[in-house]
């Protein structure tokens, strides 16, 4: 047998065709050789990574821009800190559903053809915000923004990763794993700096950083469509199927311990994408605008810091780097919250959020590892997929506490549950290290 491949100077594309020695008939092409990058380094794939890195940490910090501004909506419409979980919840849960719709369907359509409708529902969500200010309005454009980053989460990952294999053959995945990091956990932290800056000095806080962030997606469908596809249509589209959560390669343990620490990631960044300004202006008597979204983005940026910091660690340092990280941060958290200690808030968020970043950023790189190429956008939207319900049921859950206890014994009580969602992915994590020592 005979491999001959080629490269299409349209898309850039590397495809493979497999030739019979003996009958000279094609074989079908193996998914490996659809998605191979380019022998050599593509300028094409390396413009392509950038720009879809920007327009990947865009649609982020979009989805993020009403944080800061959840104090704002209550009091113009009277309405409870358990409603804005609700408001929360409810992008969450678009989220969820697309990544189980839509979410994993890129390695068979290809990855701008999920991407670019992504981002149009991003646009329409910006469009609702400005058009439908009030609370139905609010709810159903933060449905139609979790729709939007459900799709582009784990395709956008995938489609990163491939353009930094088509620009930089045979290299190692430290560019890959910070930028995409960086851009997912980073633009979540932007969102709210940029809507908290807004919030405090322009005469419409509520209309104009949705304004802005319209005119950015618009730019951002742009770039995608300039950037190369780096996966080749399939002669026959496979059926549809939702998406499961299934390990790659049969490493359960290993895959389990991935989205395990994804969710308890995820869970100290929904509570600051949620509850964390009410907290600030609340509990800790300090109401500004521009700090509430400064608290969200120093959790967000520490992340995005640590995530760079710890690129040349191992993979079970990384894993317990972050565990530790976030462990300690969110007791810090906790006792600044007890005491109404700003400083002890912030330090704790800090830590918390680093260690988050750092743990999130291991699970990926493990699920990226382990995946075959046709299996990672679906690998990686199982990963998305329980990440996110991290920010579903924590966030939840502190709503419906505090509306019977007070707002620090709900935390104490957020605390205690992640320490022991943090146990759960130490433990799967070894039990992975021992099968891989004996295989």
């Amino acid at each position: 047998m005979t491999t001959e491949t080629t490269t299409d100077a349209k898309t850039g594309t590397t495809t493979g065709t497999t030739t019979g020695t003996a009958t000279g008939t094609a074989q079908p092409r193996s998914a490996a050789a659809r998605n191979a990058p380019p022998a050599r380094g593509s300028r094409r794939h390396t413009i392509g990574f950038w720009l879809i890195a920007a327009t990947f940490l865009t649609a982020m910090a979009f989805s993020t821009v009403p944080t800061p501004l959840y104090p704002l909506y209550q009091h113009r419409d009277g309405f409870s800190t358990f409603m804005i979980t609700v408001v929360f919840a409810v992008y969450a849960v678009g989220v969820v559903v697309s990544l189980m719709l839509a979410g994993h369907i890129s390695d068979g359509v290809g990855r701008k053809r999920v991407l670019l409708p992504a981002l149009a529902l991003e646009a329409v969500a910006a469009v609702l915000f400005l058009v439908w200010p009030a609370l139905p309005g609010l709810i159903v454009a933060r449905f139609v923004t979790g729709l939007g980053v459900g799709m582009i989460t784990a395709t956008a990952t995938a489609h990163l990763h491939e353009l930094h294999s088509g620009s930089r053959p045979g290299a190692g995945h430290g560019r890959f794993e910070v930028v995409s990091t960086a851009a997912n956990i980073g633009g979540l932290g932007v969102g709210p700096l940029v809507a908290g800056f807004l919030a405090q000095f322009v005469t419409e806080p509520l209309r104009t950083p949705y304004a802005v962030f319209a005119i950015l997606l618009l730019l951002g469908i742009a770039a995608v469509a300039a950037a190369p596809e780096t996966v080749a249509e399939l002669p026959q589209r496979p059926a549809w199927r939702p998406q499961t959560v299934s390990a790659p390669s049969g490493d359960r343990a290993g895959y389990l311990a991935a989205v395990v620490s994804g969710f308890s990631a995820f869970a100290v960044f929904g509570l600051f994408t949620s509850l964390a300004p009410a907290f600030v202006g609340g509990t800790l008597h300090h109401p500004s605008r521009l700090l509430a979204g400064v608290t969200v983005f120093l959790v967000f940026g520490a992340a995005a810091l640590a995530q760079s910091a710890t690129s040349r660690m191992t993979a079970g340092t990384r894993l317990a780097t972050g565990l530790l990280g976030e462990a300690a941060g969110v007791v810090v958290l906790a006792m600044g919250m007890r005491e109404s200690d700003l400083a002890a808030f912030l330090i704790g968020g800090a830590l918390a959020g680093a260690g988050a970043g750092v743990l999130f950023k291991s699970a990926v790189g493990t699920v990226v590892r382990a995946a075959a190429p046709a299996q990672r956008g679906s690998a990686l939207a199982g990963l998305f997929l329980i990440s996110y319900l991290g920010l579903i049921v924590p966030a939840i859950g502190l709503g419906i506490a505090t509306r019977s206890v007070p707002a620090t014994t709900a935390m104490l009580w957020f605390t205690g549950a992640l320490l022991v969602v943090m146990t759960a992915a130490a433990l799967l994590a070894r039990t992975a290290r021992r099968t891989a020592s004996k295989a």
